[in-house]
């Protein structure tokens, strides 16, 4: 072994041939990043990365820098089919900006016939979760971000394994990284019962280049085609349970019954099929019933952005509606990172004296993500945004409203990762209940939230303003 290091190669040839490999490796990798159409600021990140520190930014990068998976998106159906036994009158038509850029971007048109109600608690959220669970007549299928290792996991895994062995179809969709410490043995009670459990893109063994960082943050449960949940709400007790917890997160979700439900089963059906190497068809062929039957009177738009689809729909749908915006726009969310288009609309809206209103939470569970904020909570405020603090505990709802006439919620936060990585779901509401409803919620949550006023906060010091302007910078990466 001693000869071995010390022969001339290993000393001399090898180290040189290594240096040469590493940087033209660094270099398709700055090529490969730069032909990414990917938000500006991620560029500029990874590439500081690459070039400053290559030893941990080429590795880095090729564990996760993937954006798209051009692979699945060539081969995935789009989703707007023809609703059976509905046919296409289901979808409205709309003269509105933001639908217009949604369908343009690739996602269906408005749909009518929709009941919908919200769910603002924890205790909401789980208690429509359990009646729709236990009333489900022929399928269930849950996609979430989390299930937790506690009781309200546990009392969710029992349910559906009693529902699987009535003979009730169960397919449970967990995130790999997401549920990391949930996805094997701790649903093993699903599956014996005959339920079936998948996990969305494992990490370990790693199935190809780039899909560790591509994480499914939906959050969509559908029973019997017809009648859907989704929000912000995951499977763990922090979120949702039968009975109060002093400590519980405050959330929102929705209950959707119609043809809504209808299309937001083709998402979960489509991450089912590619998570599980399931043949769509065949899924397609288990449908029941008729699907575009009317259940109330709403119209709503479903949403389905990240890796699966070519472009970024939630998000150009969302700056279109932010720029239409002719009164005001309320933006409720955990973490606030804009990109320099969403920013740079939202200043000059102020300016132009739109009222603008942001809730955040005054401290959320990721420190990093809070320091990122600062320099565009404080810029806001100076501009006249309403900058709100929500003080009793940690908020993770997720929301926008413009104009009191049109509304998005669902899974996506206001900030890089979900607008341009997760796999993400939003719908928007287009009828006048569901937003002044949406707005009321909001108002409440405003009049429990304390004003962030810039002028008042003390000068940060210099190692809370290097973690500040650190943060940022690595923001696009979080």
């Amino acid at each position: 072994m001693r000869e071995l290091m010390n022969h001339p190669f290993v000393n001399g040839v090898l180290p040189h041939l290594l240096t040469v490999g590493g940087f033209l490796l660094a270099l398709f990798l700055i090529a490969r990043l730069m032909s990414e159409k990917r938000q500006p600021g991620n560029t500029v990140a990874w590439l500081l990365v690459i070039i400053l520190i290559p030893y941990v930014g080429v590795p880095l990068y090729l564990f996760l820098g993937g954006r798209k998976l051009k692979r699945l998106i060539a081969r995935k159906l789009p989703l707007c089919p023809v609703l059976p036994g509905g046919g296409k009158h289901v979808y409205a038509d709309t003269s509105s900006a933001t639908a217009q850029t949604a369908i343009a971007s690739g996602a269906c048109p408005p749909v009518n016939g929709n009941a919908v109600r919200l769910l603002t608690t924890g205790e909401d959220a789980y208690a429509a979760l359990e009646e729709n669970i236990r009333a489900a007549r022929h399928t269930i299928h849950i996609t979430t971000f989390i299930l937790g290792r506690d009781d309200v996991g546990r009392r969710l895994v029992r349910l559906l394994a009693q529902r699987a062995r009535e003979g009730v179809k169960v397919r449970l969709l967990l995130d790999a990284v997401g549920c990391f410490f949930s996805s094997r043995g701790f649903v093993d009670p699903l599956r014996a019962a005959g339920g079936e459990v998948v996990r969305f893109l494992p990490v370990v063994p790693l199935q190809s280049r780039g899909t560790t960082n591509l994480r499914n943050h939906r959050k969509i449960a559908i029973f019997d085609y017809q009648t859907a949940i989704i929000g912000g709400h995951n499977l763990a007790r922090e979120y949702m349970g039968p009975t109060p917890l002093k400590k519980r997160w405050h959330d929102f979700g929705v209950v959707i019954e119609g043809p809504g439900a209808a299309l937001l089963n083709e998402v979960f059906l489509a991450d089912w099929s590619f998570a599980g190497k399931k043949d769509l068809a065949a899924l397609h062929a288990e449908i029941q019933g008729d699907l575009g039957t009317p259940r109330g009177s709403s119209e709503l738009q479903v949403v389905a952005s990240g890796p699966d689809v070519e472009g970024d729909p939630l998000y150009e749908s969302l700056v279109s509606m932010i720029q239409e915006a002719k009164h005001s726009i309320w933006i409720i969310t955990p973490y606030f990172i804009p990109d320099e288009v969403l920013f740079r609309s939202l200043l000059v809206k102020a300016r132009a004296g739109r009222e603008v209103t942001l809730i955040v939470p005054a401290r959320s569970n990721h420190r990093v993500a809070d320091y990122a904020r600062r320099y565009y909570t404080r810029e806001l405020a100076k501009a006249g945004v309403h900058v709100r603090l929500f003080h009793h505990g940690m908020m993770h709802s997720k929301g926008v409203i413009v104009d009191d006439r049109i509304a998005l919620m669902g899974s996506a936060n206001f900030d890089l990762r979900s607008l341009f990585v997760n796999f993400e779901i939003g719908v928007f509401l287009y009828s006048e209940p569901e937003v002044l409803a949406m707005k009321a919620w909001a108002t409440d949550l405003f009049n429990q939230s304390h004003a962030f006023k810039p002028e008042r906060a003390k000068k940060p010091r210099l190692p809370s303003r290097l973690a500040e302007e650190l943060s940022r910078l690595l923001a696009p990466l979080l």
